[in-house]
């Protein structure tokens, strides 16, 4: 099977908008199952950066990266089932066609004689994105340069083979190829074609590069002569290396402050100023796909901006928690420091109307309801690792099966005293403000509270776990599962060693979901298209993160999926012509 991803000149009817490109730019990195490098002027290894970085305009607003190497991309096709593997099928061979076929080119014949093991395409915002006041469009110029381009970079690996290919290229279907000299570098360019026009070139005989507008191209060249390129990008050449592979399937770049400016710019939805600003402490976020023998392997980086006033605090505290779960646990969510994480997100949501719950909003419903102060009374004392995690319960003969699993919420208390203080107070708005029993009671000889609800209904359990881990159940009476602390744990299970990266280590929090379980079980709402299939695919999901300096944050993700048995080939460009033929 040949990638159909290495792009040549083609016809187009009018550009793509910044959505539909960057909806297919994902497309790509997850190639149906989802959904990173740089050539800098240091001493790294090449193996460690993106294919192009020194080519590639330092505002570009995405960039990824592809293998071209065929068993990279069989092997992708026989994770998931039958169904995603018709719908990866679909899309492989539509991109195929689109880019290849349908533009006279094979690229086993044309492509893969000359090009590397990876080709890069990138999209460049809109020259009026980098701008503090867009300015009114007047010319055709203007108006090409305030739309988004692509650039291709496709390595060079035997250069005779790829001047002659330049030299030589297809017959046009409409319009002609002119030849032009910019900078001293020889561009091909179409001329004619209704919609863009396409322009290749190559430099220092070590990379084809292909864009769809003459600007891009000039935009390349500067870039690559001038030094102002990705691999010159704040923070990258310092990042990228963290999250490298000798042999990624794919890896990718996204320009933070370059697509929030973009999206403030949206009539639709537009980010308020407030937001757009704190936006912009941030710089950049990448990522390497790796394919593994039971899975998909993600490796993530995100770092701030070098002239940003925030820094991040080191702090890595995480990892214990899957040690008090039970081995049945379904999901847990942990994380290392609950005060510091909520003190995180304030200072990002404040004013973000795309934040899931407005800080405001839920320091009032919480003193509303409990008449506690968030901040005072109960995160005050959650300065350790906290866990939220979903457990299964076991229903006993003659009781109730008022849920199917219990809810349970862990945190390593910084001040005891403090904490039974404002628990007490909990207990107190429980009884007199709801009419609930609050209960003493012992599980395996370990004191516990329980709230019990008007209508006798088990509703709550509270407690506290090795002294100062407090814990509160709610749902499924699981209290017994967690006290005393199994023998049977969660970290003990070979899904979820198989599943939760072990690096980077230490760490500040995890996530594991048995997916095949849990769908099996419990209705899960529809957040996607294609939740089902996408579902049906995985058998689970991990994550590790990790903070790994004051400007920094790594992550690191793995998809246990499913496999399809006796994959059959892609279908051939002539097969697909005689069946459109039918």
């Amino acid at each position: 099977m040949a990638p159909p991803l290495v792009s040549v000149p083609m016809k187009k009817k009018k550009k793509p908008s910044l959505v539909l490109t960057l909806s297919a730019a994902g497309l790509l990195i997850g190639a149906g199952t989802l959904a990173y490098w740089l050539l800098s002027q240091r001493q790294i290894s090449s193996g460690d950066l993106l294919v192009g970085a020194n080519i590639i305009p330092g505002d570009a607003l995405f960039a990824v990266s592809l293998t071209t190497d065929p068993q990279q991309w069989q092997k992708l096709r026989q994770f998931g089932t039958k169904e995603t593997q018709a719908e990866l099928d679909r899309n492989l061979v539509e991109l195929r066609d689109r880019f290849l076929t349908n533009n006279g080119y094979d690229f086993q014949k044309d492509i893969a004689p000359w090009v590397g093991d990876d080709v890069t395409i990138a999209i460049l915002a809109p020259a009026t994105a980098n701008k503090a006041v867009p300015k009114p469009v007047t010319t055709n110029e203007d108006a090409a340069s305030d739309q988004q381009s692509m650039v291709m970079v496709l390595p060079v690996k035997n250069p005779e083979i790829a001047k002659n290919i330049l030299a030589q290229p297809k017959t046009l279907k409409q319009g002609k190829w002119i030849d032009r000299i910019y900078q001293g570098i020889a561009i091909k360019q179409s001329e004619g074609q209704a919609g863009e026009n396409f322009s290749a070139a190559l430099l220092d005989g070590r990379f084809i590069v292909i864009t769809d507008s003459p600007k891009a191209t000039e935009r390349a060249i500067d870039a690559y002569k001038n030094q102002t390129s990705l691999a010159t990008t704040g923070g990258f050449a310092d990042n990228f290396p963290k999250i490298a592979n000798d042999q990624p399937f794919s890896q990718f770049y996204i320009n933070v402050p370059t697509a929030a400016k973009i999206a403030a710019a949206s009539p639709n939805r537009p980010i308020p100023a407030q937001v757009l600003a704190q936006l912009q402490n941030n710089q950049g976020l990448a990522g390497t796909m790796t394919l593994e023998a039971e899975g998909i392997r993600f490796k993530g980086v995100s770092w701030l901006n070098p002239n940003s006033q925030r820094v991040l605090t080191v702090e890595n505290k995480a990892g214990q928690m899957q040690t008090r779960l039970p081995a049945e646990t379904l999901m847990m969510l942990s994380g290392g420091n609950l005060q510091r994480l909520w003190g995180d997100y304030v200072l990002t949501s404040q004013g973000n109307p795309l934040s899931p719950i407005a800080p405001e909003q839920l320091r009032g419903g919480i003193k509303s309801l409990t008449t506690l102060d968030l901040d005072k009374d109960l995160l005050s004392w959650m300065k350790g690792e906290f866990s939220l995690s979903v457990i299964p319960s076991s229903p006993k003969e003659g009781s109730p099966d008022n849920f199917r699993s219990g809810l349970v919420f862990m945190v390593q208390g910084s001040d005891r005293n403090s904490a039974e203080a404002s628990i007490k107070q909990l207990d107190d708005v429980m009884r007199n403000q709801y009419q609930f029993q609050v209960q003493s009671a012992k599980v395996a000889g370990q004191p516990v509270v329980n709230w019990v609800s008007p209508y006798g209904t088990l509703t709550a359990t509270h407690g506290w776990l090795d002294g100062n881990v407090a814990f509160l159940v709610v749902g499924a009476p699981v209290t017994d599962k967690i006290v005393p602390k199994p023998n049977n744990t969660l970290a003990s299970t070979i899904p979820f060693q198989q599943t939760v990266p072990t690096e980077p280590n230490p760490t500040n929090g995890q996530f594991f979901l048995d997916v095949e379980r849990t769908v099996k079980n419990f209705p899960l709402p529809t957040l996607i298209s294609n939740q089902q299939s996408l579902l049906d695919a995985t058998r689970s999901i991990g994550m590790t993160s990790a903070v790994s300096d004051s400007r920094s944050n790594i992550y690191n993700i793995f998809l246990a999926l499913k496999k399809v048995s006796n994959t059959t080939p892609l279908p051939s460009p002539e097969s697909n012509k005689s069946n459109s033929a039918r």
